[in-house]
């Protein structure tokens, strides 16, 4: 983890990044706000932790800037002696993600780094469920189809059997299957259900196409072919 230390006091700074690399950390120090802002906007940080008090631009300015002008998002650890409840208020407001007051125990601040990090790798590596093929894309989530990028409204039903279509793309599936897996109903010879779905469910993603993506295969079923 690469992280920036922002303090003007040269003792805590020392004793601090002395602490942290000897964790494992990877760790560069500014003296004043100005040069924190300089490195945070030149380099790609981790986690910032940040002293309020400093020397001609303070840690709630700096942090202001980073947020609003300069749209940095890495999270941010404010390290202060100000430790009235107006304060942490304060910076978590402006965009802290966390307050640790001094003097505080070294357990601690390693504690709160791990949070961060943890915090934001969830953030990053949440995936959209998305499934792709031949030009067709469903969303899961926000439950919007698409089709060589044209958005397709579909139906609670329709959009579940596109999915079961999608999962199971170049296997022929039988009526059976389908009314199991989508309808979760047994067998019923005298219902044409899944050839009126089939059939809507053609109408708005083949219809407009030449190349056809559900396909009837005779005696057997359906199958969705990956193209």
């Amino acid at each position: 983890m690469n992280i920036l230390v922002v303090e003007d006091e040269a003792k805590v700074a020392a004793f601090v990044k002395q602490g942290l690399e000897e964790s494992g950390y990877t760790v560069q120090v500014a003296f004043d706000g100005n040069m924190g802002l300089r490195l945070a906007a030149s380099n790609k940080f981790d986690v910032i932790m940040m002293d309020v008090i400093m020397p001609g631009i303070n840690g709630f300015e700096v942090l202001k800037k980073l947020r609003n002008e300069l749209r940095i998002e890495t999270p941010v650890l404010m390290l202060s002696a100000l430790d009235q409840s107006s304060d942490i208020i304060e910076g978590l407001d402006l965009g802290a993600d966390d307050y640790l007051t001094k003097p505080f125990k070294f357990g601690e601040l390693l504690a709160r780094l791990r949070a961060l990090s943890r915090r934001k790798k969830s953030e990053i590596t949440i995936p959209e469920n998305i499934i792709r093929v031949s030009g067709v894309q469903m969303n899961l989530d926000s439950k919007e189809v698409q089709r060589s990028g044209k958005i397709i409204s579909l139906t609670a039903k329709e959009f579940t059997l596109l999915e079961f279509f999608l999962k199971n793309k170049g296997r022929v599936m039988s009526r059976v299957q389908i009314l199991e897996n989508v309808w979760d109903i047994n067998y019923d010879a005298g219902t044409n259900v899944v050839d009126v779905y089939v059939n809507y469910l053609r109408n708005k993603i083949d219809k407009n196409y030449d190349t056809k993506l559900i396909q009837t295969v005779v005696g057997m079923g359906y199958v969705l072919k990956e193209i």
